[in-house]
């Protein structure tokens, strides 16, 4: 196993312990070990939905998932990240924007962690249209990066305070993975080669492994809060080793 591997296999861990996917740590590694820009997306995106399909599975098997919650935000978001993927950045402009992703996302999830164990029952409904928006707007950046948008997606509804904490980490689950799955689509439209990404499978293995090892971790041994405080310091560690790239 490579180091790329083990890094693949530590941030499964952590991002799928919060509910997450790590599609936007996937990709700032690939960027960093130098693997062709083409296939960052079709490689995080893989991972994510890996990764979240473990979570999703756990969560709507305890009783967690909201269907009035999730949909209008899908509605917003599967058409829009099909639409993202189907497009093509430069990779300067790539680089730049993978940055201020996971810049603003680990500060979001560093500043919210105490909203995982929040046990306020006093929530708001907010206009259908509005999450809407919020999904479409989310999921054509996920499209178009290569992320699932769920981690801005959960610190946005902890912010509105629109259901229960397990229902916004279901929901957010839910949102990667067919954010992922819609975006997979959409970048398999543009032309690639395959024989480019058959030898990172071992990262899709890794992911595998570590998604197991995270949901145990979030069932059986660490708090939320404590896994969400430790995600967020891996987020700003990448966007920060991202950072001294470009100076």
């Amino acid at each position: 196993m490579n180091t790329l591997s083990i890094l693949f296999f530590l941030t499964a861990i952590l991002y799928s312990s919060v509910g997450f996917g790590g599609g936007s740590t996937y990709l700032a590694l690939l960027l960093i070990w130098g693997v062709p820009y083409t296939i960052f997306p079709i490689i995080a995106l893989a991972c994510n939905i890996i990764v979240v399909s473990g979570n999703c599975f756990n969560y709507i098997r305890a009783g967690n998932l909201n269907l009035k919650l999730l949909i209008p935000y899908l509605i917003g978001s599967i058409p829009l990240s099909f639409i993202g993927g189907s497009l093509s950045l430069e990779k300067e402009f790539f680089e730049i924007l993978l940055f201020l992703i996971l810049l603003i996302a680990g500060c979001l999830l560093l500043f919210n962690f105490s909203s995982y164990d929040n046990k306020e029952s006093s929530y708001k409904n907010i206009p259908f249209f509005l999450s809407v928006i919020i999904g479409g707007v989310l999921g054509f950046i996920s499209g178009i990066v290569g992320i699932g948008g769920g981690i801005f997606l959960s610190p946005i509804m902890f912010l509105l305070k629109v259901a229960r904490p397990k229902h916004i980490i279901t929901a957010t689950s839910m949102f990667i993975l067919m954010n992922s799955i819609f975006g997979i689509i959409g970048q398999s439209t543009k032309e690639m080669s395959l024989e480019y990404i058959y030898p990172y499978f071992y990262l899709l293995i890794a992911v595998f492994i570590g998604g197991q090892v995270g949901n145990y971790l979030n069932l059986k041994i660490l708090p939320t809060r404590v896994l969400a405080i430790i995600t967020s310091g891996l987020v700003l560690f990448v966007a920060i080793r991202m950072g001294i790239k470009f100076i």
